[in-house]
């Protein structure tokens, strides 16, 4: 089952539907690297403008793969 924590939150500038690439901890978060490791299957949401995504991904050294997306703006696929 993926693992949850709280106050993980992330930046990104990663564009396309490929693994993202994090740019750190908000300011009062921290990492999902320092949250579960690395490895581990995670839970995730991204939220930009009018685009969403939820889903299921696995943590790396400063990635987050998006391994199954649950639901989305986009009829439930990668946005």
């Amino acid at each position: 089952m993926p693992a949850l924590a709280d106050r993980v939150k992330e930046t990104t500038t990663t564009t396309g539907t490929g693994t993202l690439t994090l740019g750190g901890a908000a300011t009062g978060f921290q990492t999902f690297s320092g949250a579960f490791g690395n490895g581990a299957s995670v839970y995730y949401v991204i939220a930009g403008s009018s685009d969403w995504e939820v889903g299921v991904g696995t943590t790396g050294a400063g990635t987050l793969s998006r391994d199954t997306v649950l639901k989305s703006s986009n009829a439930g696929s990668l946005v």
